[in-house]
């Protein structure tokens, strides 16, 4: 299927979130909504990474999460949600990421996903403020 997948979600303003990454089509629970590939960098260069905005976007990668990756695509885009329509799956093999629906997307929703990864996992983020209104904090 390759990386063709660009037709069916695009980037969008989110209230009070920035840009998003919203549905153009209906979705079905399983199906693969986009898959990404990454730019793996190094334990070493995470540093480096803090000073700069491309902090706020990356991904703990590798098998003990000390490396770092940014996902091409629309990847790094996704937000944040407690009670996501969307997990991601890390494939440190290929340096890909792979969004797929856990429930039904409708055309227009937002895509979002747990930055914890585990979709049902409420430990805080690490800004935590994007998830606020789904627990009724805000």
């Amino acid at each position: 299927m390759g990386y063709g997948h660009m037709l069916s979600i695009s980037v969008k303003d989110s209230p009070g979130k920035g840009r998003g990454v919203f549905a153009q089509r209906n979705f079905k629970k399983g199906e693969v909504i986009e898959t990404c590939p990454v730019i793996v960098l190094p334990a070493e260069e995470i540093d480096s990474l803090e000073l700069t905005q491309l902090y706020n976007y990356y991904f703990a990668w590798g098998s003990d999460s000390k490396d770092a990756a940014i996902a091409l695509g629309y990847g790094s885009l996704y937000n944040h949600s407690y009670n996501p329509n969307a997990r991601y799956y890390k494939d440190f093999d290929n340096s890909l990421l792979k969004y797929v629906c856990i429930r039904d997307i409708q055309e227009d929703e937002e895509i979002t996903i747990n930055y914890n990864c585990d979709p049902e996992d409420k430990n805080p983020v690490w800004f935590d403020l994007a998830g606020q209104e789904d627990l009724g904090i805000l």
